[in-house]
């Protein structure tokens, strides 16, 4: 019998709400919903991914605040056990407009409303931040 291969993977993600409505991103290919973000790269700060990841996945320029969790949680469906660790933050909104990712790992992004969010097939750290954030 073989030994499952433990990975941890580091990631930075921002709850950005205006207006009634958070902005989540669509994993590609699937039904399933998150907030931007994503991992952290080799010596990058986490606050510069998180900025990073919201432009790149929504087209959107972040203006960063404080961090108000961070969670933890270990994936092990997969043919590896991975240990994701999420820095999570809140965000305003100061520029750009808003698209969709191409080539990525999202392929929609869109400010969804708060009401509606609990019927989404959403990735359970949207409700994790979301609480943390005080929007829940």
């Amino acid at each position: 019998m073989g030994s499952v291969e433990q990975r941890q993977r580091v990631g930075a993600y921002v709850v950005c709400v205006r207006d009634g409505a958070v902005l989540l991103v669509r994993f590609t290919g699937g039904p399933r919903w998150t907030l931007p973000g994503g991992g952290i790269d080799h010596g990058e700060d986490p606050r510069d991914a998180a900025v990073r990841e919201v432009a790149e996945e929504t087209g959107l320029a972040v203006a960063l605040g404080p961090v108000i969790g961070v969670d933890s949680r270990l994936w092990t469906d997969r043919a590896d056990a991975v240990h994701a660790i999420s820095v999570l933050y809140t965000g305003d909104i100061t520029g750009g407009t808003l698209r969709h990712e191409t080539n990525g790992s999202s392929d929609r992004a869109e400010w969804i409303p708060l009401t509606v969010v609990g019927g989404l097939d959403r990735s359970r750290l949207v409700d994790v931040a979301l609480r943390a954030a005080g929007r829940a």
